[in-house]
């Protein structure tokens, strides 16, 4: 029998598995024509196309990686160029492509278009380079039924003065957002669950940008130093009615982020607001008792708002695994995806089992995990605007109109920032789309429902 939710209601696992397989149709036929959007359609054969070749898929990633570092665009050029020359089996247009490197103006042809690619592709991921200059696509997401989270890109920061600078541009995006919110029109179905008022700004922040001083070896020091930048960033958001939403990364910094987080949340001053929450990574093997700690830390830590728990396979599955083995460890995550989607499975009616105790917040681009989160919130007596499924921009854009045709509350991860620093979040998405096990490239690939929706 399916554990009881928030309703008290109980369902065998068939019932749940044919409601799953039944939502999971009907938001398949809700996504969008591909005639709708052209431009995302290419982008996708183009995806499509690079995935199919390890070789030029290595070449292009190692492109878009250096891309920043480049003066010229004859540089870039002979970047492309000495890539390319390690693919064996080139497509005809590569090989014309390099063929323009042998003159000067095919050079600055080349590395022109080069330059327009890689930036027309980051501005699928990436909706601005300052939170100014998104709020024409977030208001525009909101007008059409999607709330977002903005993440202001920035990966690790190793000193001081760039840690200032990050809770000093994390302080200015709750301002500038806030300001803008207020004229957006009325959102009942993205304003509001059984727990109260949901805020219309959502801000993602990471603690490996409040500190230089993040240490496996010695966490007591970068969790001081963090707090030092968090909790003003607390107050900030409480004051302007934001959300605050703390990232998870590596598992080296996972302990002294969540303990940060609820060390600070658990503050006196912290007992009214502001809605807050934490990230929770499906495919870390320890998940299952994570997800017991927040919970647990939720029933005995009173505050006026749940704390809000997203929920998401992860995203540094390359790093962890390549770590342990340098170490001869076991990986921390699951190394078969099959491991990964199950849990997430669990993880997902464990949550919403928790309400109202936690916000719950989905994060995931697979078809059948997100008709999962929907059958299993429905039998389990939980209404709809007690779910929200996230997805991030550029990748999950799809679902997102899906979801919204469905009437569901759903959210659009935002990065924000300029290329430079939004480098390795891009190459991450460029990973995740093209991998082989990857959703998306099934689901683009024209795999039928049946498979798509199959149990891990």
């Amino acid at each position: 029998m399916v554990n009881p939710g928030p309703g008290g209601v109980q369902a065998p696992p068939a019932a749940l598995e044919d409601e799953l397989q039944r939502i999971g149709r009907e938001l398949a036929a809700a996504f969008p024509s591909p005639a709708r959007h052209p431009v995302r359609a290419f982008d996708r054969k183009a995806m499509q196309l690079t995935a199919q070749d390890a070789e030029l898929s290595a070449a292009l990633f190692r492109l878009v990686d250096v891309t920043p570092a480049c003066r010229s665009v004859d540089e870039l050029s002979s970047h492309l160029v000495a890539y390319l020359e390690g693919v064996d089996e080139r497509p005809a247009s590569i090989s014309a492509a390099m063929r323009l490197a042998g003159t000067a103006a095919g050079r600055r042809a080349l590395g022109t278009a080069t330059a327009a690619g890689v930036k027309h592709m980051a501005h699928r991921f990436i909706v601005g380079e300052s939170p100014q200059a998104a709020l024409r696509t977030l208001e525009a997401l909101w007008r059409d039924g999607i709330a977002s989270s903005v993440d202001l890109l920035g990966e690790a920061t190793v000193t001081t003065a760039e840690a200032d600078r990050y809770a000093q541009r994390c302080d200015e995006a709750l301002s500038t957002l806030t300001r803008a919110a207020v004229r957006w029109p009325a959102r009942e179905q993205l304003e509001r669950d059984s727990s109260g008022p949901i805020p219309r700004v959502n801000l993602s922040v990471k603690v490996t940008a409040l500190t230089p001083l993040i240490r496996p070896l010695a966490p007591d020091v970068g969790r001081e130093d963090a707090a030092a930048r968090m909790r003003p960033l607390l107050q900030r958001a409480r004051d302007l009615g934001a959300h605050l939403h703390v990232d998870m990364e590596s598992v080296d910094a996972l302990e002294t982020t969540s303990d940060l987080v609820l060390e600070l949340l658990a503050e006196p001053e912290f007992a009214d607001g502001p809605s807050a929450g934490l990230v929770l990574q499906a495919y870390l093997r320890d998940s299952p008792a994570q997800l017991e700690r927040l919970i647990e830390w939720a029933r005995r830590t009173p505050r006026a708002t749940p704390l809000v728990v997203r929920l998401v396979k992860g995203a540094y599955w390359d790093h962890e695994v390549v770590e342990a083995r340098q170490h001869g460890w076991t990986p921390p995550v699951f190394e078969a995806k099959a491991q990964c989607d199950r849990n997430f499975e669990a993880l997902t009616r464990s949550l919403l089992d928790a309400r109202p105790t936690v916000r719950v917040k989905v994060g995931s681009h697979n078809l059948r995990s997100v008709a999962h989160a929907i059958a299993y919130n429905r039998l389990s007596g939980g209404d709809d605007s007690d779910l929200e499924l996230q997805v991030l921009r550029g990748l999950g854009d799809e679902l997102a109109e899906a979801l919204r045709a469905y009437e569901l509350r759903v959210r659009s991860y935002c990065p924000v920032g300029d290329l430079v620093a939004g480098m390795a979040y891009l190459v991450r998405r460029l990973l995740e789309n093209t991998a082989n096990d990857s959703f998306l490239r099934a689901h683009h690939a024209g795999t039928s429902v049946e498979e798509l929706l199959a149990p891990p």
